[in-house]
């Protein structure tokens, strides 16, 4: 027998073959079963042998029988046939079958006010997944912390070879405000009013940073205001707009559930900022998983569903 310091080193369908031999009897039922030839069983049982260095079958012109250590290795071989068909099919159904757990990486702003509702809208349809959503504006690196999807707030280009990352959906950051807000001060009619407004706004936009904005129909324009509260995430931005400390410039999908719970309002509707996109980034060279397929299309679905609440057309260009 191998001894127990050895490994296998030979054809797994040679112990298949001799499995089938000693579980239907005879070397010609084995062949019908795996759908080869009497020859080449017996060649396959021949070359199990010689790998080993001992007999597994007594032969004779008439009938063909386990030895004692051909039952021994019989019995273990069943077993680890059985625990190796169980992982392939396992691994087959990843590839159809929603279930396992799932790593999801995004940002702040999205992983406060726009996954929550994902997320459990998903886990109702797909009870069999379990998540871990790991919120950080640190962009994790995939591998290394086995993550299976990065939802990416960033430009339009495209990433590197490395991974793939399909565009979810273009984002546009508007101007909203709390009603409250507005009638103390009143709602502002154009561009040049928001000079006399209180705004509020994120991140790198140090001192007057100029805030630029589009209405879809070719005109430009940009406001340059010192900002009454700076915060560093949309989050802490939307927070702020709605106790009323002024104009918000919000990415219209982290703004959209207090649109739809009334809090918020649109200022200037026709004027917004683009703000790059939304790309769903996972490693390239393999096909996804079902949970992780499914999960990626969710978003996209529930993102466009969102936009188009508040308005906006939802292609992804």
């Amino acid at each position: 027998m191998v001894a127990g310091s050895e490994t296998f080193g030979g054809v797994l369908s040679d112990v298949r073959a001799f499995c089938a031999v000693v579980d239907h009897g005879t070397v010609t039922q084995a062949a019908e079963v795996l759908g080869e030839t009497k020859g080449s069983i017996s060649r396959r049982v021949s070359r199990l042998e010689r790998e080993l260095g001992v007999t597994l079958l007594a032969r004779t012109p008439r009938a063909v029988s386990p030895t004692v250590e051909g039952l021994a290795f019989h019995a273990k071989a069943q077993e680890s046939l059985a625990l190796l068909d169980g992982a392939l099919e396992t691994a087959r159904d990843a590839r159809t079958l929603p279930r396992g757990h799932l790593r999801v990486t995004t940002s702040i702003d999205f992983g406060i006010e726009v996954m929550p509702d994902l997320v459990a809208t998903f886990r109702a349809r797909y009870p069999q997944v379990t998540i871990d959503l790991l919120i950080t504006d640190t962009r994790l690196d995939l591998a290394a912390n086995r993550i299976d999807l990065a939802l990416r707030l960033g430009s339009g280009e495209g990433q590197d070879g490395g991974y793939r990352a399909p565009v979810l959906a273009s984002l546009m950051i508007g101007l909203y405000a709390a009603p409250a807000y507005l009638v103390g001060r009143g709602a502002p009619a154009t561009l040049d009013d928001l000079s006399d407004h209180d705004l509020i706004l994120s991140r790198e936009r140090l001192g007057a940073a100029p805030v630029r904005l589009s209405d879809g129909q070719g005109r430009e324009g940009q406001v340059t205001a010192r900002p009454a509260v700076r915060a560093t995430d949309y989050a802490t931005v939307l927070r702020l707009t709605r106790a009323g400390a002024g104009i918000g410039h919000i990415p219209s999908l982290v703004a959209a559930r207090a649109l739809k719970e009334g809090a918020l309002v649109p200022v200037l509707p026709d004027w917004a900022s683009r703000g790059g996109v939304l790309r769903a980034v996972s490693l390239a060279g393999r096909e996804l998983p079902a949970r992780v397929r499914l999960f990626r299309d969710h978003v996209r679905l529930g993102l466009a569903a969102m936009r188009e609440e508040a308005g906006e057309e939802t292609g992804s260009g």
